[in-house]
């Protein structure tokens, strides 16, 4: 066996814990190395703040809660298209690779852009009640 491939894994998981580790560090690798992923995360974090700020009813959750993961999990689906597009080319550009990099940020944009207009269809109206209150 070659001396790279010595305490690689090889074979697929055959225990769940095991699976469930390597999901966990995925993840947080992605939140590691990811500006965009931590950026996510904080709008995320500010959306959950504002939802109980304004208790949110269980309808308004389940849209918001949707909004956030759908952006989580296209991201990583994003950064692992990266990932592979820079390990097949050797981070050598390729316009197929940079074709393939441009679509999969076109769908966290898309997705990013469906979370925001779920949290304007939710909160605007709360903060347009609240500046009326105000005024």
């Amino acid at each position: 066996m070659p001396m790279d491939l010595k305490d690689k894994q090889t074979e697929k998981n055959k225990h769940f814990v095991a699976s469930l580790e390597f999901a966990l560090q995925g993840i947080r690798t992605v939140f590691k190395e990811e500006r965009n992923m931590r950026t996510h995360l904080l709008a995320a974090i500010a959306a959950v703040i504002f939802g109980f700020v304004f208790k949110l009813s269980a309808g308004e959750w389940l849209w918001l809660i949707l909004s956030i993961f759908l952006v989580f999990v296209v991201e990583i689906i994003n950064t692992a298209f990266e990932n592979v597009v820079d390990m097949v080319t050797d981070f050598h550009f390729h316009p197929i690779g940079k074709k393939i990099k441009d679509m999969a940020a076109g769908a966290v944009l898309i997705t990013a852009l469906f979370s925001m207009f779920v949290g304007l269809i939710i909160f605007l109206p709360k903060f347009w009640g609240l500046l009326k209150d105000f005024l």
